[in-house]
């Protein structure tokens, strides 16, 4: 059985290896790449992306890459392409072909398919001199040593190179295209991420309750108030909706901690003053940085400076912005 010590050995070569192998790619990133993202940028059509086996996996991530950040791709495996899938290819499109060797049988046949079609063909590829680098009109070369298993033979530092050189491309495109962060929203709706960038109270507290009570309210309303409404708090304001404060589930604790008799007492006077507020138009991400400075777990929402609602710390959580 493998020891702890040749695990760890064989993980921290594997590191070392395809460490290396990335850092000598930087060399690939030459006046060639350029004019490969200038093409694309460039083009009315789609960036086709092809490949077989391993190279498949990494070109359908590419292509989720590049969509997600405004440029559009989609994958034709290489199998499928020379069955029919080439139908897909329009007139303005390009074609990226992604292969370690660049001498598999179906990239052989796909090639000169894809020279008929007369759309520029792209080889992301390690050996340049193979038959998709020598029958490419562009190359991104992924230069490399050996793969990081031991024997030299799975797929490892390669898939890693072609990765980061996707990775590359995609960035270098998101630059070109002047992609902003609302840009990124826009394509991601659904996502902790987009909502993050999009995602605002107004979106959140009408779904709330809203607890409100006044100066004068005794003690024995003003907590079946901030019960029934379920927030853990109710905001004090007056005549005009205008804040004069907050009582939450804490500032009830102190209170019993500090009067033995609260018969008398109204939400005037335990209330703590000058709660923290924010505009209904605030992202969520910010209300819960809000939040997290302040140590609560509600946040009142004004218009105008008047009361509207309430946002509490589980609005943030269902939405996935934590």
């Amino acid at each position: 059985m493998i020891s702890t010590i040749e695990i760890l050995e064989t993980a921290r070569e594997t590191i070392k290896i395809e460490h290396q192998a990335i850092s000598r790619l930087l060399d690939a990133i030459d006046d060639d790449f350029a004019q490969i993202v200038q093409l694309i940028y460039g083009s009315a059509g789609r960036l086709v992306i092809t490949g077989i086996g391993k190279s498949a996996l990494v070109g359908q991530k590419i292509v989720a890459t590049l969509n997600s950040t405004g440029t559009p791709a989609l994958f034709m495996h290489a199998a499928d392409a020379i069955h029919g899938d080439l139908g897909m290819i329009q007139e303005s499109d390009i074609l990226l072909c992604i292969s370690k060797s660049g001498e598999t049988a179906e990239i052989k046949a796909l090639v000169p398919l894809i020279k008929q079609l007369q759309v520029p063909l792209i080889a992301l590829v390690a050996n340049k001199d193979s038959y998709l680098g020598k029958h490419a009109n562009w190359i991104l070369h992924t230069p490399m040593e050996k793969e990081a298993d031991p024997n030299n033979l799975a797929p490892t530092t390669s898939t890693t190179l072609q990765m980061v050189m996707g990775d590359a491309l995609a960035t270098a495109l998101l630059k070109a295209k002047g992609f902003t962060p609302n840009d990124f929203a826009q394509f991601h709706p659904g996502g902790a991420l987009g909502k993050q960038l999009y995602l605002k109270v107004a979106d959140l507290f009408p779904n709330n309750e809203k607890p409100s009570v006044q100066a004068h309210t005794d003690i024995r309303s003003l907590i079946l108030e901030i019960t029934s409404k379920r927030l853990g708090c109710a905001v004090v304001v007056d005549e005009k909706e205008q804040i004069l404060g907050i009582v939450t589930d804490g500032d009830l604790r102190r209170m019993l901690e500090q009067h033995k008799d609260t018969s008398n007492l109204t939400a005037g006077d335990i209330m703590s003053t000058a709660p923290k507020t924010t505009p209904s138009d605030t992202l969520a991400v910010k209300a819960l940085n809000i939040m997290r400075t302040n140590s609560i777990s509600q946040l009142i929402i004004t218009e105008d400076g008047a009361y509207k609602g309430i946002v509490h710390l589980h609005d943030l959580i269902r939405e996935g912005i934590i």
